[in-house]
């Protein structure tokens, strides 16, 4: 079902857009593009694909190597405070940005 340069005028206006004649025409034909790939996607036969858990599945059977949850780095956070212009209470005070 391609879309008509009145739903594009309405998807436009939807998402706040300003889209003039000659952008509607190709903007139809760009998502009608796209829509004759969803199409053409939808219509592979996957019936004998097994669903994967991760894309790398195929690649690593045995499943992903992960390391060991350990911690390797000191905890230097007093350190990294001494460096800082105004603390309270542990945290970083930063100016206001949003009034």
């Amino acid at each position: 079902m391609p879309f008509s340069p009145d739903q594009i005028e309405r998807i436009a206006r939807l998402a706040r857009l300003a889209v003039g004649d000659e952008e509607r025409a190709s903007l139809a034909a760009q998502l009608n593009r796209v829509l004759g790939l969803i199409d053409e996607l939808q219509s592979v036969d996957t019936q004998a694909v097994e669903p994967m858990s991760h894309a790398l599945e195929a690649l690593l059977p045995q499943g992903q190597r992960l390391r060991d949850d350990r911690v390797t780095e000191p905890d230097r956070r007093s350190d990294f405070q001494a460096l800082a212009p105004a603390l309270e209470q542990g945290l970083y005070l930063v100016p206001r940005v949003i009034e």
